[in-house]
């Protein structure tokens, strides 16, 4: 059975999965990342993590949800031209310490959630750049 077979329809567009890393990366665009984790829900798929990327320029950010269905590991990546995008908290309570972590991190806003206080050292805001420190 293909990935295309377990995944919902309405996940999926004429533009097909593309495996890399053993990720299967979802081209479909645009996608939704409410209706994404309300799809994942429906299936019982794990949710793994979000990696997220400051581009360079102007380009923004990239979220990269992981899912694992069936242990076939499932990528949705989102390209954000603003600094923020929709939570998924609500749906899918395993998101709360990354969702925090990548507002803290990048100064990025998950729409539709509360924070509780910073996760970095006291005195730091939301936006430090970890990388930045470390040079």
């Amino acid at each position: 059975m293909t990935v295309l077979e377990v995944v919902p329809e309405t996940l999926l567009t004429t533009e097909p999965w593309e495996e890399k890393g053993g990720v299967h990366w979802s081209t479909a665009s645009p996608l939704n990342v409410r209706e994404v984790a309300k799809s994942m829900n429906a299936l019982k798929a794990r949710f793994i993590t979000i990696t997220a990327y400051e581009m360079p320029g102007d380009e923004g950010f990239r979220l990269e949800y992981h899912w694992d269905l069936d242990g076939k590991l499932l990528g949705f990546p989102f390209q954000l031209s603003g600094k923020s995008i929709e939570s998924i908290y609500d749906l899918c309570e395993a998101v709360d310490w990354i969702e925090r972590e990548i507002h803290e991190g990048f100064d990025l806003d998950f729409l539709g959630r509360e924070y509780e206080p910073l996760l970095l050292r006291q005195g730091d805001t939301a936006g430090v750049n970890l990388r930045e420190e470390a040079k």
